[in-house]
């Protein structure tokens, strides 16, 4: 029931895909400046929401030939990665105006959707000390509970999921062994004490990371 309730806090705009979904991916602006309204009121230094298009079958990224943001009046390019990550400006205008995402994947066969991904930003291998990651897991944790807004966060919050702490994926395989750390090839869950606030102590390897995102509790 958690694991459905964060793909629903997280990906409730992002299906809006229409009759052309083959030829062309268009969603409405206005479900992005939410969520980046969110992290921008929020004091967060790592932890972001990113969106991804993804094919709807096997979550594959739905790599684009084009994109554009358009309103009624403006047209400008749409910024994305080889990964389809869309990298979209935090624009009240854009939101008044009604602004649309409008996006072409490269493989016309595509029927995609969006992915909304909370996940760090700047954490990179020197940031990996127990109160670097103690400090990633609480501010995961807020900008979930904020995302939810009011009603969930505090009349349901039974439903929310539960952190266990961070999943750390790594370029190569960091070969790290320590207590309330379990890692399977690149990927590390750290399990987040409450005594790491003001510990120092650093998880020593030479691996680059990738990405990290939350640890949820099934």
């Amino acid at each position: 029931m958690k694991s459905r309730v964060l793909a629903l806090l997280l990906g409730m705009a992002g299906v809006a895909t229409g009759a052309q979904a083959q030829e062309e991916f268009v969603v409405s602006y206005d479900g992005f400046y939410d969520r980046l309204k969110v992290v921008e009121k929020g004091e967060f230094e790592f932890a972001r929401v990113n969106f991804y298009l993804v094919d709807i079958a096997s979550l594959a990224p739905c790599q684009l030939k084009s994109g554009k943001i358009v309103t009624e009046t403006s047209e400008q390019p749409l910024n994305y990665t080889q990964d389809a990550q869309l990298l979209l400006p935090f624009s009240e205008k854009l939101d008044k105006d009604k602004a649309v995402i409008v996006a072409k994947p490269l493989n016309a066969q595509h029927d995609c959707q969006i992915k909304f991904q909370i996940e760090s930003e700047y954490f990179t291998t020197a940031h990996l000390t127990r109160q670097r990651l103690y400090q990633l897991h609480h501010e995961f944790d807020g900008l979930l509970s904020d995302l939810s807004g009011f009603f969930v966060s505090k009349l349901m919050g039974f439903l929310l999921p539960q952190q266990k702490g961070v999943k750390v994926t790594f370029a190569s395989e960091p070969n790290l062994s320590a207590p309330g750390v379990s890692c399977d090839k690149l990927v590390c869950h750290f399990e987040v004490m409450d005594d790491w606030e003001n510990d120092a102590a650093r998880f020593n390897t030479l691996s680059e990371v990738v990405s990290v995102t939350p640890w949820i509790a099934k």
